[in-house]
């Protein structure tokens, strides 16, 4: 049924919609004749090893608009509100990395150079249920916001540090919402602490698979494999922990 005045009470959720409305900025506001800083060799494997993240903020593009309507068909009004802002986010990260591939005149690797990042994506899709879209979501952005974070460590005066100083922003706001909702959804039906732990090692698996295909490009632009890895992996267990998708062992500390 159609809500004409649906209630709108979580007040938690419409906190981060009103900072997902404010915190928007657009590709205008980067400086674009600020110095890229790259050499040649190093435009290159930036070009490939950006391709992942940027086909990544594609797709969830995309996959926002999908789910939006089981939020709307289950009266999630504050999600729904939320959902927009994500997506224009999306859209504009996707609008700036294009522009950024322009201005380095490199393009990214297609789907058949590196099939791997269709299969994440796939997988993300794999399920049409907004949990589990959204589980997939959390994982992804802990990703990009290690990724994120470490090119703008590694070019701190550059362009893309610029650009990916800005995206942090929104990711963080991402995934706050994502422990958000999925804490909530969860504490009603923990049965999908299963699938959605299935679902953690499978992404996490495509993962490195992607990286060990570009991880001569990731070297060259400051990413050092293991630290990355070590990080995303820290940060998804401790999700895990306060999601409670996992009991903990007899002599672990709760």
């Amino acid at each position: 049924m159609i809500r004409v005045f649906p209630r709108i009470s979580d007040s938690k959720v419409m906190e981060l919609f009103r900072k997902g409305v404010e915190g928007q900025w657009s590709a205008a506001l980067i400086d674009w004749e600020h110095p890229i800083h790259l050499d040649h060799h190093e435009r290159q494997a930036f070009a490939r090893v950006l391709t992942p993240v940027y086909l990544g903020e594609q797709t969830a593009m995309v996959g926002a608009s999908s789910v939006i309507p089981q939020f709307f068909a289950a009266h999630h009004t504050e999600a729904q509100l939320y959902l927009a802002t994500f997506l224009l986010d999306e859209a504009r990260h996707f609008e700036t990395l294009t522009r950024f591939y322009h201005k380095i005149d490199r393009r990214p690797l297609e789907v058949r150079d590196l099939k791997e990042i269709f299969r994440y994506q796939a997988r993300l899709f794999k399920s049409r249920d907004r949990l589990e879209w959204l589980w997939g979501i959390l994982i992804s952005d802990i990703l990009a916001r290690h990724f994120y974070g470490t090119l703008v460590k590694a070019h701190p005066d550059s362009l893309f540090a610029q650009i990916g100083s800005r995206i942090l922003l929104d990711e963080a706001r991402h995934l706050a919402f994502a422990e958000l909702y999925l804490k909530d959804a969860l504490a009603r039906q923990p049965q999908l602490g299963s699938k959605f732990l299935v679902m953690r090692d499978d992404l996490l698996w495509l993962m490195h698979t992607i990286y060990a295909a570009l991880r001569e490009d990731a070297r060259v632009v400051g990413i050092d494999g293991s630290r990355l890895f070590a990080a995303v992996c820290d940060d998804i267990e401790k999700k895990v922990r306060r999601l409670r998708l996992a009991e903990p062992l007899e002599d672990e500390p709760a």
